[in-house]
């Protein structure tokens, strides 16, 4: 059975379509136009091994947030979507990524239940191009609000704004993939005590 999500999403201010299949082989095309967010959603797609379409056109000449924040809430609806019933998942994933000296951390659980915890060093430049650095946490809220999953992002240290903002795109790839991934032992079984997700 595949697990594919597709959702468009079209407001006065953005127009955005976004398929992705969880049991892909991480292959993307991601146009926003904002470089560096086009780097990290790449970066999602690869490292989650989920096959990744990302098309979004939004009123750049005013700035970059409408944009952000409209492509990660589809990207939030079409994993929820893609999820399926959630039967035979592992649902709770994890990992911790390093990159150079910048370290993230990443816990998620399927759960249904939109929560943030998010933490990243306050002392990093402000921008990266286009890509306003504050719109990180805003992207894991719009996705997560509409993914309706627990997700801890934790940044203990960095010290480059572009390594800190990479490697918790990278960790929260990983552990998409392995909460989102079938377990052989569990199949036809939803992993929750209360029977439902």
């Amino acid at each position: 059975m595949s697990r594919v999500g597709r959702v468009e999403r079209v407001t006065k201010e953005t127009s955005v379509l976004v398929e992705i299949d969880l049991d892909g082989t991480g292959r993307t095309d991601i146009a926003t136009g904002v470089g560096f967010y086009d780097h990290m959603l790449d970066q999602l797609g690869r490292h989650g091994l989920f096959d990744l379409t990302v098309k979004t056109e939004g009123d750049l000449h005013i700035d970059s947030h409408h944009t952000i924040e409209d492509t990660a809430l589809a990207l939030g609806a079409a994993f929820r979507q893609a999820l399926g019933d959630k039967v035979g998942i592992y649902r709770f994933g994890n990992c911790t990524v390093p990159l150079d000296e910048s370290l993230a951390q990443v816990t998620v659980d399927l759960s249904g239940r939109p929560y943030l915890v998010h933490t990243e060093p306050e002392t990093m430049a402000p921008m990266i191009g286009e890509y306003d650095v504050t719109m990180t946490r805003h992207i894991l809220e719009s996705f997560v609000a509409q993914a309706q999953v627990a997700l801890h992002v934790h940044v203990p240290y960095g010290r480059n704004a572009h390594h800190i903002v990479e490697c918790q795109f990278k960790a929260l790839a990983r552990a998409l993939r392995y909460a989102s991934e079938r377990d052989p032992r569990a199949a036809g079984i939803l992993p929750s005590t209360k029977g439902a997700l």
